[in-house]
C-alpha cells in the first residue's frame, strides 16, 4: 500500500508551522517596534529602519517554505502517477478472474 496521503499530510504540516512561525515572528517584531516608538516617539524612524530588514528576511522564510510545499507536491503526484501504473496490472488480473 502506498501512503502518499501522509506525505501530502506532512508538506501541509511543515508548511504550517513555518507560516506559523514566520506569523508569530512578524508580530513580535512590530510589537516591539511600536513599543519602542511609543517609549521614545523621536526614534521611530530609525525603529522603522531597522525592522524593515528582519521583516524581510522572515517574509523570504514563508516563501521559502511554500515554494518548498509546491515543490514537494510536484513530486508526490508524479508518485501518484507510478502508484496507478504499479497497481494497473494487478487490477486487470483481479478482474479477470471473476
Amino acid at each position: 500500500m502506498d501512503y502518499l496521503g501522509f506525505g501530502y499530510i506532512g508538506l501541509g504540516l511543515s508548511m504550517a508551522g513555518c507560516l506559523i512561525g514566520a506569523g508569530l515572528g512578524i508580530g513580535k517584531l512590530a510589537s516591539s517596534a511600536l513599543e519602542g516608538t511609543a517609549r521614545q516617539p523621536e526614534a521611530a524612524g530609525t525603529l522603522q529602519t531597522m525592522m524593515i530588514i528582519p521583516a524581510a528576511m522572515i517574509e523570504g522564510l514563508g516563501l521559502l517554505a511554500l515554494v518548498a510545499c509546491f515543490l514537494g507536491v510536484l513530486k508526490l503526484n508524479d508518485g501518484v502517477g507510478a502508484a496507478a501504473a504499479n497497481r494497473a496490472p494487478a487490477a486487470a488480473e483481479a478482474q479477470a478472474a471473476h
